[in-house]
Order: C-alpha cells, then structure tokens, then sequence
C-alpha cells in the first residue's frame, strides 16, 4: 500500500463506510472491502499515535525550559 496521509485514509474508509450501509457492495466485494477497511484503520491510528507522540515530545520540550 502506497503511504497514505491521515485524511486521504479516513477519506476511504468513509466511503467504504457508506458503500456498506447502502448496500453498494456485492457479497463478493465484501471481503476485499473489510481488508482494505482493515488498512486504512491501521493507517489512521499509525498516523494518530505518531502525531500523539510527537505532541507529547513538544510538551514534554517546553516544560523542560
């Protein structure tokens, strides 16, 4: 999977999301979808966790000085 950024991946997985609850999605879709889905979560909280940490990192530089 190429590097996605955070929105391009909660972009997808939104559509994803509404292909799903309006039934855009054939049973033999479905599968390939919930994987892909899968990715896409894995990216946003890749993308979350690293930004969290570099939020902490900052506070933790400013209450140093």
């Amino acid at each position: 999977m190429s590097e996605l950024n955070y929105t391009q991946a909660f972009e997808e997985l939104q559509a994803i999301v509404g292909e799903m609850e309006n039934g855009k999605i054939s049973v033999d879709e479905l599968a390939i979808k919930v994987k892909r889905a899968s990715e896409l979560i894995r990216v946003c909280k890749n993308k979350l966790t690293e930004t969290e940490g570099d939020v902490q990192k900052i506070l933790s530089d400013l209450q140093e000085n």
